[in-house]
């Protein structure tokens, strides 16, 4: 006999790495739309994360922003007892119910130019970070809960200078499919969502500022336009929710059909 859903509820509690900005507090704000409270975490602009924060509280739920630089490894047992400390304080809890592995910097250099630190910073916050600000935040997530990592449309279609940013994220692809088959004895689930081009500040608001560059890549994408926080940070929230608890390992592009 099948097992009815009868929960379509959003996780109680919601991690989200790089919040304060882009795709994270556009994620953080439909998490919290659809009745969910969330941690987001700033690198350097406390100010825009206390507005995320701010607009979260009018909706009537919770939110707290925390300090984290997702490419300094070694500060992550601290980050991580102040998680547990912020949970315990707000919420009473010891778990966070979701992790969206969202932060990131953009950087577009060919392979002819790029060097070993440039590489290595990129390295440490898209792929090395993740793997090991997830492993560290393991304890506190609760069993059937749920992991996103943004990855990128560029990992299935190439641009020049594109490269090692590209190769980052592929790698995240593959060690979510690792994490979905490793922690599913706890009945936690592990996904990649892949946005095509959107118009945020990443990368220097390269694309917003470029009327050109968009109307390039509307061009070849099937919906023709290029992407709106609003077309990711609703996917992102729903993918979370227990109507998809059946949806692990998976590699879930959002890009509006970029060269199909």
């Amino acid at each position: 006999m099948s097992q009815e859903i009868t929960d379509f509820s959003m996780p109680k509690i919601t991690l989200i790495t790089g919040g304060s900005r882009g795709l994270g507090r556009n994620t953080a704000l439909n998490v919290a739309r659809r009745g969910g409270d969330v941690i987001l975490t700033y690198h350097t602009n406390k100010a825009e994360a206390d507005a995320v924060v701010a607009a979260i509280g009018e909706m009537g739920r919770k939110a707290v922003a925390l300090p984290l630089d997702c490419g300094a490894i070694a500060t992550f047992p601290a980050f991580v007892q102040a998680a547990r400390e912020t949970l315990a304080q707000t919420w009473g809890d010891g778990h966070i119910d979701a992790l969206v592995n969202n932060a990131g910097t953009g950087l577009v250099k060919p392979i002819a130019e790029m060097t070993e630190a440039l590489f290595d910073q990129l390295c440490d916050v898209h792929f090395k970070g993740v793997y090991f600000l997830t492993q560290a935040l393991l304890p506190l997530i609760r069993d059937g809960g749920r992991i996103v990592n943004i990855s990128s449309g560029l990992t299935r279609v190439s641009f020049p200078g594109s490269s090692a940013y590209a190769a980052m994220k592929g790698a995240v692809e593959v060690m979510t499919r690792y994490m979905a088959r490793e922690f599913a004895g706890r009945g936690i689930t592990a996904n990649t969502v892949a946005p095509g081009a959107v118009v945020t500040d990443f990368n220097g608001a390269h694309l917003r500022n470029n009327e050109n560059l968009r109307q390039v890549v509307a061009s070849f994408t099937a919906l023709g336009r290029v992407g709106e926080p609003d077309d990711i940070g609703p996917m992102v929230a729903t993918l979370l929710s227990g109507a998809n608890r059946w949806v692990t390992g998976q590699r879930i592009e959002a890009s509006g059909g970029m060269v199909l």
